[in-house]
């Protein structure tokens, strides 16, 4: 049986092209890139080039500002935790949204504990945020917004350009999650006035445990990890040249023009399956909207009445590898805050709703399979309960 991956929103396959500029940076640049011999400039000229390109992808003003992390989560609590507790004697008041990933959450969590306070701003059925209410939340001892580019679980976007041009007379300093929505959408730190971003290469064909966090120049926070004087004292740790020389060949095919052809693609393949759904009489919504605006990338759907282990399970024993409505976390469901957010803890969307995401590799015959297989479970399902 052919197994068909729909889940690309957790990770993705590392393109080919990674794979190869990884196996060759391994084996033929293994040199420690703060060390002055032949083998550790080798090592610091791939650095330096990566970064280079990095860099330019978010247009950055700075090479320097890209520093190289383990990934989204560690650029997160570097960014919140950090920033925080550098600008603490100005204020101890954060703003966030409901639905951030749990690395924005759990270090927000944290810095609660150490006595700051946050606002957490409500979404709409659509996971959009008001803008109006982040203006009203917004404080003279604000010191920090951190709000998500995209959302894992449903594709939303936030108006980052709107908040950032709000924050630009502002002194909070402006942070925001960008690992869904790197490489899918068009990015600049600079017209947006974003202060902080962080990102992780296994989202875009890259690999794991390596992703950056952008720091405007002139943003000054203590290292979360210490050590050494890496990456411009700001942290520490020898830098996993291969997973950054494999960082960099991965936005590398991410042209603007590539970028906006997965995001039509992914765009075709909602609305195949939102047309399949509705010819064979299948009871569902969408858990956010079809607007074109939004990632493409992610789907999640309201499947009514029938429960998303089930859903899940047996779409994986057909060969189709999809997310819940919910996360796994040490073997019990735990309902999705982003749905619970959205609509309530009370509505059967949070134990009846899947997450689909499509990938570079992700075909029509693949969603075609998939339309296929998903009615037949549904129809199945419903037939039982039927007869009982």
């Amino acid at each position: 049986m052919k197994h068909i991956y729909l889940d690309n929103a957790a990770t993705t396959p590392m393109a080919p092209a990674v794979v190869q500029v990884m196996t060759d940076t391994m084996t033929q640049t293994f040199g420690n890139a703060s060390s002055p011999h032949y083998f550790g400039r080798a090592a610091r000229s791939i650095l330096d080039e990566s970064r280079h390109t990095i860099a330019q992808s978010i247009h950055a003003q700075h090479d320097d500002e890209i520093v190289f992390t383990s990934g989204g989560s560690e650029s997160d609590n570097t960014a919140i935790i950090q920033t925080a507790l550098a600008k603490q004697a100005q204020g101890k008041h954060i703003i966030t949204t409901a639905v951030e990933h749990p690395a924005v959450l759990k270090s927000l969590a944290y810095l609660e504990t150490l006595g700051f306070e946050v606002t957490y701003l409500p979404v709409d059925a659509n996971n959009h945020i008001d803008i109006a209410d982040f203006e009203a939340a917004l404080r003279p001892d604000t010191i920090l917004v951190t709000i998500m580019m995209g959302n894992n679980e449903t594709g939303a976007r936030m108006p980052i350009h709107e908040i950032g041009a709000i924050l630009k007379d502002h002194p909070a300093i402006f942070h925001t999650d960008a690992v869904q929505a790197y490489g899918l959408l068009p990015i600049d730190v600079t017209a947006d006035h974003i202060d902080l971003l962080s990102t992780s290469a296994h989202k875009i064909n890259g690999p794991k445990f390596i992703g950056f966090l952008y720091v405007r120049e002139g943003i000054n926070y203590l290292p979360l990890i210490k050590g050494g004087e890496q990456e411009h004292k700001r942290r520490a740790g020898t830098e996993n040249i291969p997973a950054i020389a494999g960082f960099a060949k991965a936005v590398s095919l991410i042209s603007d023009d590539e970028r906006s052809r997965r995001q039509t693609k992914y765009a075709s393949f909602k609305q195949s399956i939102v047309t399949y759904l509705a010819d064979h009489g299948v009871a569902f919504e969408v858990n956010g909207t079809l607007a074109t605006t939004e990632l493409q990338h992610v789907f999640n759907i309201w499947f009514k009445g029938i429960p998303t282990n089930l859903l899940q399970m047996n779409l994986d024993l057909a060969g189709y590898a999809v997310s819940g409505g919910s996360a796994c976390t040490a073997g019990s469901l735990e309902p999705s805050h982003v749905l619970t957010a959205m609509f309530g803890a009370d509505s059967p969307r949070i134990s009846e709703s899947i997450r689909i995401s499509f990938g570079a590799q992700t075909t029509q015959a693949d969603i075609d399979g998939f339309n296929e297989a998903l009615v037949g479970i549904v129809e199945k399902y419903l037939a039982r309960q039927t007869v009982k």
